[in-house]
């Protein structure tokens, strides 16, 4: 099969904005697709903005809300698939709401939608209900593409307990901030390679309200390199994530393999 060609969206858009947000995204869309990608991958929250404050209880929506509809059609437009972060209310308990990712097929049907399971920080404790369910899935051009969202990706067990569920390419859009860009330097690239997967992990960039976002975007390799990375500013890299690569990484590396599952429940 051929490389699932994937473009890595490094902005923090408009925070508060969310139709000039969508602007950028058709805009990155557009020149994702001319550049043969398959899969364009938006930051964490970046359908309304990070650091909003009070206005994510206004401007959260339903999966398939005015937001998430505006995005399929940008996918189908462009004919590849889409995965961005947004605050998610959800449909039967208005006044919860979570920090969500959702993949939108070239078609434009949804493919998965994921809520964060693993909260960063008293504002998105204060902000947001975590999720409950730790591994979602969905085949995109031969693949099968995981979600987690940025602090999902520093616990290994999550990382692990998606390449034990067979993910390929774990998607993680990310909203990360100094002094942490040791996470997108060492920490990604490390988790690609002892799980065997790629992982596409996608920031924000810049000054934000209270935080300082690092940028780095990168797509890891289960061979332990670095197939692109993003600078510090706004950006939009592409990589492959290649089947045969992978295939190759996974048999050279056995870490998989040689797991002895039975020592290790008192992880749990």
């Amino acid at each position: 099969m051929p490389p699932l060609r994937t473009a890595l969206l490094q902005s923090s858009g408009h925070p508060g904005d969310p139709a000039r947000n969508l602007k950028a995204l058709d805009a990155a869309a557009e020149r994702a697709a001319a550049d043969g990608a398959g899969l364009l991958i938006a930051p964490e929250m970046f359908l309304t903005g990070y650091a909003i404050g009070d206005r994510i209880q206004e401007l959260a929506e339903p999966a398939d809300g005015p937001g998430g509809q505006a995005v399929a059609a940008i996918a189908a437009a462009h004919g590849l698939a889409v995965l961005y972060g947004y605050p998610e209310r959800d449909r039967m308990r208005a006044e919860v709401v979570y920090n969500s990712a959702r993949l939108v097929g070239p078609d434009g049907a949804e493919l998965a939608n994921y809520r964060k399971t693993h909260l960063f920080g008293c504002f998105e404790r204060d902000a947001f209900t975590p999720g409950d369910t730790p591994v979602v899935q969905a085949a995109l051009g031969g693949l099968t593409v995981g979600i987690l969202i940025c602090y999902d990706v520093e616990f290994p067990e999550n990382v692990r307990a998606h390449a034990l569920a067979g993910t390929d390419l774990l998607v993680v859009p990310t909203a990360q901030m100094h002094p942490f860009q040791f996470v997108a330097e060492s920490l990604v690239p490390v988790r690609a390679f002892e799980s065997q997967m790629y992982i596409a992990y996608v920031n924000r960039t810049g000054p934000e309200g209270e935080f300082d976002f690092v940028g780095m975007s990168c797509l890891a390799s289960p061979d332990g390199t670095t197939r692109t990375r993003a600078g510090h500013g706004e950006e939009l890299v592409i990589g492959d994530a290649d089947p045969e690569l992978l295939a190759a990484s996974r048999t050279t590396n056995p870490y998989l393999r040689d797991r002895r599952p039975g020592l290790y429940g008192s992880l749990t």
